[in-house]
């Protein structure tokens, strides 16, 4: 049976999947989430890549927001990934970054929102991560979700993608249509360019949280396809 490898994003950890995980239970669907140390786009790549070692069988590698960067790269070279998801998420080409694909277009409100440590590490003010991640989430969750936030280095999102691995595998995306951090025009264009096969919702950024289990049956689906 085909296992699923979830990629969380910046600002978040595995705990974003928390809900999905549960429902993918429900469904019979083994689901392993990685976590990512947000330090480099090299060292998640290596995080996801870790996770991949100890899974046998096919993989639906799925990756949301930054974590289609991740999940990009990380895919190549790894046969037992047989498909990829992005959910709201970027999938850059070789020598493209996670920040030049969302400054193609104005609308993220995550420029407005963003705090920087004193130490070089960055996150979303917490009262308005949930306008800016899933502004169809309940509070209650979102206000767990801004508590567990990863702070990510400064400059994670400049780091230059590797040959992408959506050039060999089949690819599937979920356009966000009421996505607050990356334009839906965006992921459209990019679903497009990676020849994905697309579905919209009409949710935010994070659908991880405002439909967990409506995703759950998404991503299942996809892996009995796999």
């Amino acid at each position: 049976m085909t296992t699923l490898v979830l990629v969380h994003g910046l600002w978040s950890d595995g705990s974003a999947w928390s809900e999905t995980i549960a429902e993918l239970r429900a469904l019979g669907r083994d689901s392993v989430a990685a976590q990512l140390p947000l330090e480099s786009l090299e060292s998640d790549v290596a995080a996801v890549r870790r996770v991949l070692s100890v899974i046998e069988g096919p993989v639906l590698l799925v990756g949301w927001s930054y974590g289609g960067a991740v999940i990009t790269n990380a895919a190549v070279g790894q046969s037992h990934v047989k498909a990829l998801s992005y959910l709201a998420a970027f999938a850059p080409e070789e020598g493209e970054t996670v920040r030049g694909i969302v400054q193609r277009r104005p609308g993220s409100l995550i420029p407005q929102h963003l705090k920087v440590t004193d130490d070089g590490h960055s996150y979303i003010d917490r009262p308005a991560y949930g306008k800016v991640v899933a502004a169809d989430a309940a509070a209650e969750r979102i206000a767990v979700a801004a508590a567990v936030q990863k702070y990510p280095r400064l400059g994670i999102d400049a780091a230059p993608s590797g040959a992408p691995a959506w050039r060999e595998l089949p690819s599937h995306y979920l356009v966000a249509t009421q996505d607050n951090a990356l334009p839906a025009a965006t992921q459209r264009e990019l679903a497009e360019r990676i020849g994905a096969q697309t579905t919209e919702w009409e949710t935010g950024h994070g659908p991880m949280y405002a439909h967990p289990k409506e995703l759950a049956a998404y991503l299942d689906g996809l892996a009995k396809g796999v």
